[in-house]
């Protein structure tokens, strides 16, 4: 039995369909305040339902046992509940679930988190504590670190509205970021839990290539046919909104926002020839929102 926390998310719930569809026994860890239209997704994709909650221990116990493997993907920027916080999710609570899945006899641990940025800011500290909280635990553990997901940061919703043919890009869009797909990233989830490769590993994931945020543009014009009209937000207003942040989620936005424009770039040969995954590159995902 596999264990998904953050399963009505978008990344959870791709990693339960791959899970369900491949055969494998999946249980989803899911709010008794979640969207119901999400946890009938999971019920229809053939998955165990359980509720239960980071912040609460006794729960998590609950939802562990019999499980060989947890895929954690939670985290409190997605989740928008009210008394959510860095601390007491990606934090704490992850620290919870590492805790509750050892105590069960859970034989293997995914957590999801992203690669080191040359940038201090609140949720890093988060995921470097329970990184390292998970390597010394006793676990198998694998440790996946994707860059900035297409979906999310090649969205209208952070501003790249491709429909209006309008981008908003951070900083100077010169600098290289390895866009990845949270489908690519759901696939390695599933894989790590057979491939010995995965065992006690931790795994920086980029996209088939590295682009700027101007090379993006260039593939979304050609597909979309449009010449887009182009924002950037100068590094000084991002640095000066991390400084002026009234909260640990608004100052995290900011430095995820300053390292966009600083760049990312992840090399991924040597990855993929010990994990054979198809990667989905940022014109096929033009291709599919056109």
């Amino acid at each position: 039995m596999n264990l998904v926390a953050g399963a009505t998310g978008m990344l959870g719930t791709e990693i339960c369909r791959l899970l369900a569809s491949g055969g494998s026994p999946t249980r989803a860890l899911v709010r008794n305040t979640s969207d119901p239209a999400k946890v009938e997704n999971l019920d229809a994709l053939g998955v165990e339902v359980v509720v239960g909650d980071l912040r609460d221990r006794a729960s998590l116990d609950s939802a562990c046992h019999g499980v060989r493997s947890v895929i954690s993907t939670a985290s409190s920027l997605v989740t928008g509940r009210d008394g959510d916080s860095i601390q007491t999710v990606d934090c704490d609570g992850q620290i919870n679930l590492i805790d509750a899945a050892k105590s069960a006899g859970v034989e293997h641990f995914v957590l999801i988190s992203f690669p080191e940025m040359n940038i201090d800011f609140p949720l890093q500290r988060a995921k470097r504590q329970v990184e390292q909280h998970l390597k010394v635990s006793g676990l198998k553990y694998t440790i996946l670190q994707p860059t900035f997901f297409m979906e999310v940061w090649l969205s209208p919703g952070l501003g790249f509205n491709f429909p209006g043919a309008e981008a908003q890009i951070y900083g100077s869009g010169d600098k290289k970021i390895s866009w990845i797909s949270f489908k690519d990233v759901a696939k390695f989830a599933v894989e790590s839990l057979k491939n010995p490769a995965a065992e006690n590993a931790v795994i920086k994931l980029g996209g088939p290539e590295a682009l700027s945020p101007l090379e993006v543009i260039g593939i979304f014009q050609d597909v979309f046919g449009k010449t887009f009209s182009v924002t950037n937000v100068p590094v000084e207003a991002l640095e000066a909104q991390k400084a002026a942040a009234a909260d640990p989620i608004q100052e995290t936005f900011a430095a995820l926002m300053l390292s966009y424009a600083i760049g990312d770039t992840i090399e991924m040969d040597e990855t993929l020839k010990r994990f054979p995954v198809d990667l989905n590159s940022v014109k096929d995902y033009a291709y599919a929102v056109s």
